[in-house]
């Protein structure tokens, strides 16, 4: 599309956006910020499964790779436990969680993978228990809700980046070790050179507005942002800088979803959108359906702030750590995300 189609597509997204009243939604009060202790070599890493099972070859592969990186490993109680779609029965994964953050041998809770079900724990996680003992709650996809929930309710940075499962490149390592060992500050991050060396358009970095943008960072998964509205963890992205991806999700259902965040959140309130890798979302005929890039244009490019594609997350290979609740700034003109303060004590 061409400069002058853009900024005309852009005008008439602007144009529905101050036709569509947003509804004023309340700003959730989250509790003071709690960092939880920086990792370091020999410290014990939690596994937890609050969602979808997990196969024996990959908790191996997790464990594994965790023990690549210099800890220890120490597996929840039912970490094999299968309920149909589910890691066992509710009261089993919520145990865990539980039980890993209560447990003075452990440093990090870890979730091995993503799937479906964290959701339906979030009435019954005990919070004063995780605000005790803060510690780093790593995961993405479905861990969305926990991350979200958790900080909310407790206040503790949570972290948005690699399962257990996730084979670890040198891309995922350097993040990790740069957010959770060192604890940098600023830390610059840029797309991972592999994802750009792809020559692939749902790779590719597009500034769909430009803009700096300094907020606190909240987001996730745009599924689970989405089912999360409406209940009592619904996630505050007023004044938020909000990172948002999907999966195998087609342009109407990422329509969908943003037009209900758009509706029924205060995502028009935020002061900067980050899109990361949005896999597997083209549509399947275009000629009966918009593309995902002009999806996203259509959706979010008409709310006057910083709106950036291609930041390297999501259900990808090579990721990014994104703690929630630090200050970060979006400079689409440099393609960079920067954390602007520690997200470990």
């Amino acid at each position: 599309m061409e400069r002058r189609d853009f900024s005309k597509y852009i005008g008439k997204g602007a144009i529905m956006s101050a036709m569509s009243p947003f509804l004023a939604i309340p700003t959730v009060m989250t509790k003071p910020l709690i960092k939880p202790r920086a990792l370091k070599k020999g410290d014990t890493i939690g596994f937890i499964t609050p969602a979808g099972p997990v196969s024996a070859e990959r908790i191996e592969k997790a464990t594994k790779s965790m023990e690549a990186m210099g800890f220890n490993v120490k597996h929840s109680k039912a970490i094999e436990a299968r309920y149909g779609h589910l890691a066992g029965m509710d009261q089993e994964r919520l145990a865990d969680i539980h039980r890993q953050f209560a447990d003075p041998q452990v440093d990090a809770v870890w979730a091995i993978r993503g799937g479906y079900g964290c959701t339906r724990l979030l009435p019954y996680i005990d919070y004063a228990l995780i605000r005790k003992n803060p510690k780093i709650l790593m995961g993405y996809s479905d861990i969305t809700a926990l991350h979200n929930a958790i900080h909310q309710k407790t206040g503790l940075v949570t972290f948005h980046g690699p399962v257990g499962a996730t084979t670890m490149t040198d891309y995922n390592v350097m993040h990790l070790e740069a957010v959770l060992r060192n604890g940098l500050s600023p830390h610059r991050i840029y797309a991972s050179d592999e994802n750009i060396a792809k020559n692939d358009p749902v790779y590719a970095i597009e500034v769909f507005r430009e803009g700096i943008a300094t907020g606190v960072l909240a987001g996730g998964n745009l599924c689970l942002l989405a089912s999360m509205v409406g209940t009592p963890f619904q996630v505050d992205l007023r004044g938020k800088l909000v990172f948002i991806e999907d999966v195998g999700e087609k342009p109407y259902k990422i329509d969908r979803m943003l037009t209900q965040l758009l509706q029924s959140s205060n995502l028009h309130l935020a002061k900067g959108i980050i899109l990361g890798i949005f896999e597997d979302c083209q549509p399947k005929d275009e000629q009966y359906s918009l593309s995902l890039r002009d999806t996203l244009i259509e959706r979010l490019g008409g709310l006057g702030i910083p709106v950036m594609y291609g930041v390297s997350f999501g259900h990808i290979l090579n990721m990014c750590t994104l703690p929630i609740g630090i200050q970060a700034r979006l400079d689409t003109a440099k393609q960079t995300v920067t954390l602007l303060e520690k997200a470990v004590s």
